[in-house]
């Protein structure tokens, strides 16, 4: 079982701004099937990195374009379904009016890759629909954009709400081992205990 890394970069569009970034692309599998969380940007080079390999699914933690602008390419190349949570639908539509998502994502919702189990946690905030991926086998977090090292996720956004992603965190995310690797959607890992020290001091800083 191993986890692999891309780094895509393109354009991250909200609220009439446009953002260059540089995002995560997570592969999870074995020599035979793989899971694609984010498919961001460049269908291209994650096709080539799944490679013969079947694409059991691609599972976005959210909706925002970045991270799902190269979803329905990917999909359609290999044949396989786009999971993303309902409460994002309308940012999905907002990059793909004519085509939905194939399945909706669910809190507890379990998806299972090369035998191992990827845990759906509901933790909005960055965004309504915004989940993170828990692999207790492999002491791991896929966080998406909810959680980076050194806080939150940003919530200065449309549908987003810093209270909320707070108390997602405190109550869904924080309470999992210490030493459970966090996979972010952009940037460095982190680990949970090394954030959690500091949700004091992000309740105080308030954003």
């Amino acid at each position: 079982m191993t986890i692999e890394h891309l780094v895509t970069s393109g354009v991250f569009s909200l609220d009439g701004q446009d953002f260059d970034v540089d995002n995560n692309v997570w592969l999870v599998g074995d020599a035979h099937e793989v899971v694609v969380v984010d498919a961001a940007h460049d269908a291209d080079a994650i096709a080539a990195a799944v490679g013969d390999r079947r694409l059991a699914g691609i599972i976005c933690t959210h909706g925002h374009n970045d991270h799902i602008n190269a979803a329905a390419a990917l999909a359609e190349r290999f044949g396989a379904p786009v999971h993303l949570h309902p409460q994002d639908r309308m940012l999905w539509d907002a990059v793909y009016p004519d085509r939905a998502p194939d399945h909706d994502l669910a809190d507890g919702q379990v998806v299972k890759v090369a035998g191992t189990e990827l845990r759906v946690v509901h933790t909005p905030g960055h965004a309504p629909g915004a989940v993170c991926l828990y692999a207790p086998e492999l002491g791991t977090l896929f966080s998406g954009d909810t959680l980076f090292r050194g806080g939150p996720g940003a919530t200065g956004r449309s549908f987003s709400s810093f209270p909320v992603i707070l108390d997602s965190l405190r109550d869904r995310i924080l309470t999992l081992p210490g030493d459970t690797r966090v996979l972010t959607g952009h940037g460095d890992e982190t680990t949970v205990g090394a954030e959690a020290k500091d949700y004091d001091a992000w309740v105080a800083r308030g954003h």
